[in-house]
């Protein structure tokens, strides 16, 4: 796989992420009921929420606009020194490294889904997969020397 493909599915599965987050997250804001998507109020039972309004905040800002906004930084590369404050990989561009930070974060919100709703959806596993996939293509070799300092 060339560099350029390699780098070109990176940002398409950041896409991805931030596209269908934004509009689940979307829907949930217009509609924190859940009546809009057909998800009873009772599936937040085991949950610190009461509707979907705040988890939905949550997955359009963190999980949609984030990763949107990483994936036009892996294309126009701009320097913010903010966002180097919290780079870890610091011998790595930024975005790089804040693409690894989304997968983990869509792990995560994943895996407090799971324990909330006390069940597993196939969109679960569909994406934990495309966090699985993130992280595997931000770390190919291919990559990682796109986005080295």
């Amino acid at each position: 796989m060339g560099t350029k493909t390699a780098r070109n599915i990176l940002i398409i599965l950041l896409v991805i992420l931030g596209s269908g987050a934004m509009f689940g997250g979307g829907v949930l804001i217009i509609s924190p009921s859940g009546d809009l998507f057909g998800m009873p109020l009772s599936l937040l039972k085991n949950s610190p929420f009461n509707n979907f309004m705040i988890p939905a905040i949550l997955l359009f800002g963190v999980l949609g606009i984030c990763p949107i906004g990483i994936a036009i930084a892996l294309i126009k590369k701009p320097q913010y020194r903010l966002a180097e404050i919290f780079n870890f990989y610091t011998d790595m561009y930024w975005a790089w490294t804040y693409s690894l930070y989304i997968a983990f974060a869509l792990i995560i919100w994943i895996q407090m889904e799971m324990v909330y709703l006390q069940a597993v959806h196939w969109s679960h596993t569909l994406y934990m997969f495309l966090a699985i996939a993130i992280i595997f293509i931000a770390l190919l070799p291919q990559v990682r020397t796109q986005y080295k300092k």
